[in-house]
């Protein structure tokens, strides 16, 4: 699931907290970008750019129109833990034109994977 010399790992089940507080400090400290996959299931967590992720994603199978950006801020709860904002959700072909994902259906999509894989908002340890 995670390699812990990453900047970036693939969680296809719940990440560990402590594998998340790593991810989250590595870059941010408050927050992590992450790209979900929402045909598969899963979800590209670190990273500096929602596009690195996105481009490790697509190297492994995913396709592009199934993949959305977010970030993710622990310790603000469940209704306030998720960003659903990326450069790469602009997509005017999808019927996406601005960074926040329009689409409530996708959004649903995101926000459940998100929830199984990264957390609910909790505090990190």
């Amino acid at each position: 699931m995670a390699d812990s010399e990453r900047d970036i790992v693939i969680a296809a089940e719940r990440l560990e907290p402590s594998e998340l507080t790593r991810l989250v400090q590595l870059f941010f400290g408050d927050m992590v970008k992450y790209v979900v996959d929402v045909e598969r299931g899963i979800a590209a967590v670190g990273g500096q750019l929602h596009a690195d992720a996105e481009q490790l994603l697509l190297e492994t199978g995913s396709r592009q129109v199934d993949l959305w950006g977010a970030n993710y801020y622990p310790g603000r709860g469940a209704d306030d833990c998720i960003e659903y904002t990326a450069l790469i959700n602009i997509r005017p072909a999808q019927g996406n034109r601005s960074m926040l994902i329009a689409d409530d259906t996708v959004r649903r999509r995101v926000r459940e994977i998100t929830l199984a894989l990264i957390g609910g908002g909790e505090p990190l340890t």
